[in-house]
């Protein structure tokens, strides 16, 4: 019987293979498998000894280090909550998840200690401060930790997988971020579909680039997740750097490596960069649609195979990948998101909830066992069933090709409508991109006296800097690129799209806002239109 949640994982990587390296900070800070489950046993312990009971929210602000991935184990083998948070928030961002969430004790970088505590009521939050010394009344993450390798009395087993484990804080796309109630059931699941794939995604002897922020779902739930499960190694890089990245990757040599589109990018043009990925079997891309030529050239110039998928933070994360294979048993088409993970249902649905003509784009509904549990504090929002077992719709637009594959359309809520028509921005995105010069896209909708909504792009040229500009927003205005540029984008939709799927007006900038998972904020771009119709924009 497969273990029921992360921590019994833990407990049969360190009883099977105890010596074997877990997790290894780029710097040169290692666990081996044994230590790493003796390590999140002592600090489960001393979280039970600091008043931690189970069901307890416990804030996590750390970057990419041993004591995240170890603290983040121990939450869960004490049988509290993670709710791990972005060490970078602003304290407005940091104050809204500790007021939602109940956090009753928080494990922090020490830079953060002094922002957390007053973010959080007078004497509402304990903190443990990891690398820094602390203020008397606070815990440092060293004295958390039981001395003695045995610890307190050992921690009851999991009775209840329904038991929430961890919320994400989703970044929404119509309201504020939302709590995603992930189980340990849902945890557990989707660790073993990825583990069903043939080839694995991950082996036990694979090393793993852990490059990725690890308090997001990607990087905490599917690559540690896949790591944990195959108890193989993950290398843990603090933020990515394109040439110092490449050269962890060739001094620990990595074999696999998760990251996010923007990276495949920017390693384009690194020098040697076929000799230095020469020990890489593939790349995992996620976070984002993966453009289909970006894919090719790098694969071409490295002759590694990039694979990718579609995953949600409510679905703990990974849905489908292009390792899942066909019915004739070939891969899908690189240019997709594959076919969904063993144990997953998909469907397409209409507005009405119907499913949708073959070949017709609908709303992506998932279910499963990996699905979460709703939102918090309440479960709304979830599975039309108990305990996941029901279909839940996602609010993504999607395409299944004659061999099941998925094709990301856009987000429902992305969806606008221009004089009664429905217009998909990542269509427009997709042809505008294709444009020589153009880095990247993002396309909205803005609302319009005459067809109700209008097209808007935002495009990055190749050829720009990292410059300042357009009200403080770290964005350019025009004279990036020109009028050649604009004048040949309007040309390319007026050729490649229908009149009212093109763009009104087009904005060149330096850059797009980002999230750390490199999706665009459209959110950020809607907030910039909004300044120029009050007049306080050009």
């Amino acid at each position: 019987m497969a273990p029921v949640d992360l921590p019994a994982l833990l407990g049969r990587a360190g009883t099977e293979r105890p010596d074997h390296l877990a997790v290894v900070e780029a710097g040169g800070r290692a666990l081996t498998w044994a230590e790493l489950d003796a390590e999140a046993s002592r600090v489960a312990g001393g979280l039970v000894g600091a008043g931690v009971v189970a069901g307890t929210r416990v804030l996590l602000a750390l970057g990419n280090r041993v004591e995240l991935v170890a603290a983040y184990l121990a939450v869960l083998r004490a049988q509290a909550v993670a709710v791990p948070v972005d060490p970078a928030a602003r304290d407005s961002e940091l104050a809204d998840v500790l007021a939602d969430s109940g956090s009753r004790v928080a494990v922090v970088e020490g830079h953060l200690a002094a922002r957390l505590a007053a973010a959080a009521p007078a004497g509402s939050l304990r903190l443990v401060v990891v690398g820094e010394d602390a203020e008397p009344a606070d815990l440092r993450y060293d004295d958390l930790r039981y001395a003695d390798v045995g610890g307190p009395a050992p921690l009851p087993a999991l009775l209840d997988a329904e038991r929430l484990a961890v919320l994400f804080y989703t970044s929404g796309t119509t309201g504020p971020p939302r709590g995603a109630m992930l189980s340990h059931r849902a945890l557990a699941a989707n660790v073993e579909q990825v583990a069903a794939l043939d080839p694995p995604l991950i082996a036990p002897d694979d090393v793993v680039l852990g490059v990725l922020p690890m308090f997001h779902v990607y990087g905490l739930g599917a690559v540690l997740g896949a790591v944990l499960r195959q108890a193989a190694t993950l290398v843990l890089v603090e933020r990515f750097d394109a040439e110092r990245t490449l050269d962890v990757v060739v001094e620990r040599r990595c074999t696999v490596l998760p990251l996010v589109p923007g990276a495949l990018q920017a390693w384009l043009d690194r020098p040697r960069l076929r000799e230095r990925l020469a020990g890489v079997r593939w790349v995992l891309s996620g976070s984002a649609p993966l453009d289909r030529a970006t894919g090719a050239a790098f694969t071409a110039a490295t002759g590694v195979p990039v694979h990718q998928g579609y995953g949600l933070t409510e679905a703990s994360p990974v849905v489908t990948s292009t390792l899942v294979p066909t019915p004739d048993g070939s891969l899908p088409d690189p240019g997709t998101l594959g076919l969904p993970l063993p144990g997953t249902g998909l469907r397409l649905v209409d507005a009405l909830g119907e499913p949708v003509v073959a070949g017709d784009p609908g709303e992506i509904e998932l279910h499963g066992p990996h699905l979460f549990s709703g939102y918090w504090p309440d479960g709304v929002d979830g599975p039309d069933g108990p305990n996941g077992a029901g279909w839940w719709p996602t609010g993504d637009l999607g395409l299944l090709g004659g061999d099941g594959s998925l094709t990301l359309v856009d987000q429902v809520q992305e969806r606008l409508i221009v004089s009664g028509f429905p217009v998909y921005p990542q269509e427009v995105e997709d042809v505008l991109r294709r444009v020589p010069g153009v880095a990247e896209v993002a396309v909205i909708g803005v609302p319009h006296a005459g067809t109700g909504q209008a097209v808007v792009a935002y495009v990055v040229a190749r050829e720009a800097g990292d410059g300042e500009g357009l009200a403080g927003e770290g964005l350019a205005g025009e004279g990036l690129a020109g009028e050649g540029l604009a004048g040949t984008l309007r040309s390319a939709a007026a050729a490649g799209l229908a009149e009212f799927k093109r763009p009104t007006r087009i904005e060149l900038v330096q850059r797009l806002p980002l999230t750390v998972t490199g999706r665009v904020q459209k959110g950020r771009l809607r907030h910039l239109e909004r300044r120029r119709v009050q007049g306080l924009l050009p």
